[in-house]
């Protein structure tokens, strides 16, 4: 998700360099490429950051776990516009060209306006046919049963991270799992200040002066 290295260093290497596209390769995590690319790499700020498109939807709770996203999250606390795109196929000729047009419009809407100051983008698309796009919040949901558990023979046992997704919020189409799941792209406003608001007052009863 939002991990960065710091136990050993980052080494970047060009790929590819076209007239108008030059590809870098980076054996960091997604938010060291973020990181290493506005601090090396660029000439300038630049208009937008975009993560994906991602094998496997990052809606619910996924959003936390994911590197796409972590790549989209370190653009927004840099103060760029930042989206994420994923697909909800895992199949390795999954089939993106359904989601390029949607992809294309939400990405010059930003471009054009802009998002909300400490705001972010989380796209995320059905596998097949897509009815339109729904704005969304995120689903409640969480994972189950995180690990297979395999005996070893000559030392402890080892575990194999597998999992359960529980989506708690059926039938609700302003989530986003939802409307995934009935055909539509979401789009989920997200940010990177995780103040809970409207639990500060419950705080105050910890108040003090030293």
């Amino acid at each position: 998700s939002c991990a960065i290295t710091s136990e050993y260093p980052i080494r970047y290497q060009e790929v590819r360099r076209d007239s108008n596209l030059t590809i870098y390769k980076c054996n960091g995590t997604p938010v060291d490429c973020v990181k290493l690319a506005l601090y090396e790499l660029l000439p300038r700020i630049p208009d937008l950051v975009i993560g994906g498109i991602n094998h496997g939807d990052n809606s619910s709770v996924n959003v936390h776990y994911s590197g796409t996203m972590g790549v989209v999250i370190e653009g927004c606390l840099k103060g760029i516009s930042s989206i994420g795109f994923s697909l909800c196929d895992h199949d390795a000729d999954a089939d993106f060209a359904p989601m390029l047009p949607y992809v294309r419009r939400i990405a010059e809407e930003v471009l054009t306006h802009g998002l909300p100051k400490g705001t972010c983008l989380n796209v995320n698309a059905p596998k097949g046919e897509v009815k339109g796009i729904r704005a969304c919040r995120q689903a409640e949901g969480r994972w189950a049963n995180d690990f297979g558990k395999t005996p070893a023979p000559r030392a402890n046992d080892y575990y194999w991270l597998i999992g359960d997704f529980m989506f708690l919020n059926d039938n609700d189409m302003n989530a986003d799992q939802c409307a995934i799941e009935n055909g539509y792209i979401t789009v989920v406003p997200l940010q990177f200040d995780m103040t809970a608001y409207k639990a500060i007052e419950f705080c105050k009863q910890f108040e003090t002066e030293a």
